[in-house]
């Protein structure tokens, strides 16, 4: 199998955090990434390769995702390791305000593999900026949901529509779309 994904890219992981389980989302789709994470993270770091952790705080005060609140800590299944970077953004873009990009440079880093929450938000809005930055991007498309909502026009569209036109959105200018399977089996 050709190598997709280079070797010690970082797995950076994206607003995993216990605020995304709230009812308000309304309903996602794909129920097994946090699984298809672990399974990521577990090969990242058996191999001792760069785990990035992407934490929003948020600064709305009705926001669950605001500090102080349950819902800003992370997930358990995806909680960070000791030793691994932890970047706390305030937009939906990990880059934005934050010391994410000058910190990847700093330590060599070319290549992202990223997952997390939510597709449409901030994995879009960091998958782009780090396709524009010149990043290797790799978007793990089973390592990430989005929930259903309405348009402009009040057509409702579900979390499946609108994480597959995410993609779309984001595929080949801005970033390789890959799955869990594809990543374990290339790197």
């Amino acid at each position: 199998m050709p190598q997709v994904v280079p070797p010690r890219a970082v797995l950076l992981l994206i607003d995993l955090q216990q605020a995304i389980d709230h009812p308000s989302w309304g309903k996602r789709n794909n129920p097994q990434a946090e699984n298809n994470i672990a399974r990521l993270l577990a090969l990242w770091r058996t191999n001792n390769w760069p785990v990035w952790h992407v934490r929003h705080d948020s600064t709305d005060p009705n926001s669950h995702y605001r500090p102080g609140q349950p819902g800003n800590a992370f997930k358990p299944e995806t909680a960070p390791a000791p030793g691994e970077t932890v970047i706390a953004k305030r937009t939906n873009s990990a880059f934005i305000g934050t010391d994410l990009e000058s910190k990847l440079r700093s330590a060599g880093h070319k290549a992202l593999v990223i997952a997390g929450v939510i597709t449409n938000n901030s994995v879009e809005a960091t998958a782009r900026m780090a396709g524009n930055l010149g990043f290797g991007t790799y978007l793990v498309s089973d390592g990430c949901f989005t929930f259903g909502r309405a348009d402009l026009k009040g057509h409702f569209h579900s979390a499946e529509e609108i994480h597959d036109m995410s993609l779309a959105n984001l595929s080949g200018e801005y970033c390789t779309i890959v799955d869990t399977l594809t990543v374990l089996g290339a790197v």
